[in-house]
């Protein structure tokens, strides 16, 4: 009841119309962002984080809460009618959806999606309202070794999970701790990896870390990997109100269902995310199709459309439970939105539910609302993200890099961050150019400070005996918990390459990345012998 309560008054704030103004903005800018191939939203949270500092915490959460669903919407618009992924989750969606769009049945593929996003964003939104406080109440009784074990466990999970390669991983993750250590340290006041710069003494913002990455970094490498020519997209029949017959309404319930239960568990865990869920939930409607269906995989079955979708916004909302009970990342969107809250003085962890209370239930409210809005801008408003998908390239880019770069200097209006932007922006791009995951990076510059500052109480309250920190229930817990979920996150990487390389599932190998998709799709416009940008 105390959750229902909490969750009551938490509409009646994000009810109120600026909010309601701010959610749709999310929503519009998060759904416009995910249609677009190669942004994400991790990219236009980290865009949007410095543009945001005049609005109240609330208001600024509000609007990257619905950035981070809309962006799970919008990415199936451009699977479904480009055959090119939005952002990764919807690598899966491009396989069915655009086959059944290719078949004269876009429309059905379009609204399936919309539909299950919405009925995976709801139920995944309850369990998210019933889990956190629950588990928020449990980490309250955390002391400094156990703390120090969950970021331990973060670190090494997202580190070893987010990417192809595990070394990789912890390379980026690695550089990513380096970063955080930049800046004055604070019991013995000495300043370390300054290099003499006075603007260094305060360390690198994590703000400046985020958007060189996402921003500025992403950009670079989508946009050299991008062709000339104009896009072409399948066009959609009109009349939204009869896109889905009764026969693909039956075929949909149950794919919708199994989606979210595919999904929240595994967004809850440092396992891969949306797109190992997004894999799963294909094979298992796969391997549960019977007759007709099982005979139209991979020639446009609505069932290929309806469970991944579902998985992906049900396991969007698995994140942020870590996320807020417990300060701990487990996708490069989630380590932004956690930048975002530190940018307001606010630290995610066990004490929000109860020093943030009323910002953290408008937040879940907003949640609610965002769904209800994303289905009404997916659904009769799908022609103006066709009209999107048009925008040229190039003005699109070179609009990104401005914003960036203006927002660097809004931090504290100085041209050091700017020049410290394009730095980190750099690096984003060879990153990205030879196979280093960004989000690791992200990750140990914002838990590094906080891992240090965990680890230096332990070691105060033991005196220097390292056993404290596996000395308590809790620790060993998770320390064992750790190799679990390491264990349990390669196999299902392993169990997303394998699904990849069936040749059922062809042209998987050429969607795996997306820009790869992007060029394949320019070459069947005709222009496979322009050189790339």
């Amino acid at each position: 009841m105390d959750s229902l309560t909490a969750l009551l008054e938490g509409f009646a704030t994000a009810l109120q119309p600026q909010y309601l103004l701010y959610a749709l903005f999310g929503v519009f800018i998060g759904t416009a962002v995910g249609v677009l191939p190669g942004i994400g939203p991790a990219m236009t949270v980290a865009l949007l984080l410095p543009l945001t500092y005049s609005l109240d915490p609330t208001g600024a959460l509000i609007v990257f809460a619905g950035i981070y669903y809309g962006g799970m919407y919008g990415g199936s618009t451009t699977s479904i009618l480009l055959n090119t992924p939005g952002e990764s989750a919807s690598i899966v969606t491009a396989l069915e959806g655009n086959r059944m769009a290719k078949a004269g049945r876009g429309a059905a593929a379009l609204a399936t999606a919309a539909i299950g996003s919405f009925v995976a964003g709801t139920a995944a939104t309850l369990a998210l309202t019933f889990l956190a406080p629950g588990i928020s109440k449990l980490a309250v009784q955390l002391g400094p070794a156990d703390y120090f074990a969950l970021i331990v466990v973060a670190f090494l999970t997202v580190g070893a999970l987010l990417g192809s390669s595990v070394p990789r991983g912890l390379v980026s993750l690695g550089l990513g701790l380096l970063l955080g250590l930049v800046g004055t340290e604070v019991l013995s006041g000495q300043q370390r990896y300054t290099f003499g710069i006075p603007s260094l003494a305060d360390g690198i913002d994590v703000v400046i870390i985020a958007v060189g990455l996402f921003a500025l970094g992403e950009t670079l490498y989508v946009a050299s990997r991008l062709r000339h020519g104009a896009v072409r997209v399948i066009p959609v029949t009109k009349g939204w109100r009869s896109w889905m017959t009764r026969s693909d309404w039956s075929r949909s319930w149950r794919p919708w269902l199994r989606g979210t239960a595919i999904g929240f568990p595994i967004g809850t865990i440092p396992a891969g995310g949306a797109d190992v869920a997004t894999f799963l939930s294909y094979a298992a409607e796969r391997k549960l199709a019977k007759g007709d269906a099982r005979a139209e995989f991979g020639r446009g079955a609505i069932e290929g459309v309806a469970g991944p979708e579902a998985a992906n916004n049900a396991a969007a909302a698995g994140v942020l439970v870590p996320l807020l009970t417990l300060g701990l990342p487990t996708t490069a969107t989630a380590a932004i939105i956690i930048s975002a809250f530190q940018s307001y003085g606010i630290r995610p962890g066990p004490m929000l539910f109860e020093n943030q209370s009323g910002l953290v239930w408008a937040l879940i409210a907003s949640l609610y609302i965002g769904n209800v809005m994303l289905l009404v801008l997916n659904l009769p408003l799908v022609g103006m993200w066709v009209k999107v998908l048009r925008i040229p390239r190039p003005y699109l880019y070179a609009g990104i890099l401005a914003f960036a770069g203006l927002g660097a200097y809004a931090l504290h209006f100085n041209v050091f961050d700017t020049v410290t932007l394009l730095v980190v922006g750099l690096v984003g791009f060879f990153m990205r150019r030879y196979g280093y995951p960004v989000a690791p990076m992200v990750v140990g510059g914002i838990l590094g400070p906080m891992a240090e500052e965990q680890l230096r109480k332990s070691m105060a309250i033991s005196q220097g005996d390292l056993a404290y920190l596996v000395h308590s229930p809790f620790a060993i817990v998770a320390y064992s918990t750790l190799a679990v979920i390491i264990v349990l996150g390669i196999w299902l990487k392993r169990r997303k390459a394998k699904l990849e390389a069936t040749p059922t599932l062809v042209p998987t190998a050429a969607i795996a990345a997306i820009e790869d998709r992007e060029r394949e799709t320019s070459g069947r416009r005709g222009n496979s012998g322009r050189d790339a940008e």
